[in-house]
């Protein structure tokens, strides 16, 4: 898979770095304990939610992703939060998904190899993911005789008002890429060229105009299976391309109070929050993770992330856990029979940094826009705790 990379290409290299002695590893913040809502952890070391699409095809754990925790845990970190899984009952690939009861005994699994791996030092938390339909690059022949849904503006545009679909589209089938262009619009040839896409803002699909009341109900079972299944909290993902992160961006211009002003948009983040605090009660963690900054064009931006960090922890959200962009806009065209993947442009790389980058290199790449955010909770006279993550060794 194509994935960009800034054009100074820059070669870093990691240091070896040094272990500290016992004593320095007793005195440090580090390895210090912490209060994450009502538990502790024995440390500050926290392993983020990383994907590795070990799952079956069905959303079921596999011993792949059994011992892809297992390892981890060797090394007792303090927290491990488990990948992205899905919080709807639906097809997802490889993805873990927790939609329905039958997966909590496999979830389950994941809970006591971590468990037994780090002699029960690691807590363990899920990252809950809620992701809008996307399909595949399509052959362009076919997206325009099969998929591509008629309107009187192709017509007008080809200078045939009025003429039949199937001249119409007999037409558009004879024209040439930059023709294409004058006749389709600007979601037509994404479409084509990039995949059908669902955003937030489709309120003419019944679907999404009713996420806001379906979501929270959602979240909110996913978290108590997540109970059930032992894990120690739940961590709902309001972060990079996906539902409830496109909710908060400053491109979520929906009309009906849930976008728009940043309290439009942060509005049903509060509200799954809530309805997952009713559900699972203050002795279960629940954390969020959002984005310190899309950085995309007209996305949000450190400053949109101080203030909702802020206004999550006035909610009483236990952690509040920092990535960066990773977004479907800037992403590079797949292949044809491939879909669009969020982390192949220039908002890609800021979440997953490689070795070859810029003057400001790989390593703790979110740390300044974590400073600032955890400065503007702390100034808010607030003491939630804020995990930054990205490029840390």
């Amino acid at each position: 898979m194509a994935m960009w990379r800034p054009p100074q290409r820059i070669r870093h290299s990691p240091g070896e770095g040094t272990w500290p002695t016992a004593d320095q590893a007793r005195d440090s913040l580090l390895f210090s304990p912490i209060g994450v809502g009502q538990a502790t952890l024995r440390a500050r070391t926290w392993v983020p939610a990383m994907v590795p699409w070990r799952a079956r095809e069905d959303g079921h754990v596999t011993e792949d992703v059994i011992d892809w925790y297992r390892r981890f845990a060797a090394g007792r970190p303090a927290a491990i939060v488990v990948e992205a899984t899905g919080v709807r009952d639906v097809p997802s690939g490889p993805l873990l998904r927790i939609g329905d009861d039958r997966f909590i005994a496999g979830l389950s699994r994941i809970v006591e190899a971590v468990r037994e791996a780090s002699h029960g030092e690691t807590r363990t938390l899920i990252q809950l993911i809620d992701f809008l339909a996307i399909r595949r690059r399509p052959d362009p022949r076919r997206f325009l005789q099969d998929f591509l849904e008629l309107n009187a503006g192709h017509a007008l545009r080809l200078g045939m008002p009025g003429a039949p679909d199937e001249v119409v589209r007999q037409r558009i089938l004879a024209l040439d890429g930059q023709q294409i262009e004058s006749v389709l619009s600007a979601r037509e040839l994404e479409s084509l060229r990039m995949g059908y896409r669902e955003r937030v803002t489709d309120l003419h699909l019944p679907h999404i105009r009713d996420l806001p009341g379906v979501l929270p109900g959602l979240f909110a079972a996913a978290a108590r299976r997540a109970r059930t299944a032992g894990f120690d909290g739940v961590e709902l993902h309001y972060t990079h391309a996906y539902t409830m992160a496109s909710f908060l961006s400053a491109t979520n211009d929906r009309d009906d109070g849930y976008g728009g002003s940043r309290e439009g948009r942060f509005r049903l983040a509060a509200e799954v929050l809530q309805e997952v605090r009713a559900g699972v009660g203050d002795g279960f963690v629940v954390g969020c993770r959002i984005s310190s900054d899309e950085c995309i064009a007209g996305g949000s931006r450190v400053d949109d992330a101080c203030w909702y960090a802020t206004e999550l922890a006035r909610r009483g959200v236990d952690f509040v856990s920092l990535s960066r962009g990773g977004k479907f806009d800037d992403a590079l065209q797949p292949k044809q029979g491939e879909a669009a993947y969020p982390y192949t442009g220039p908002s890609g790389y800021e979440c997953m940094p490689s070795y070859y980058s810029d003057e400001t290199g790989p390593f703790g790449r979110n740390l300044a826009a974590s400073a600032a955010i955890r400065r503007a909770v702390r100034d808010a006279g607030l003491q939630t705790p804020i995990v930054a993550g990205g490029g840390i060794h």
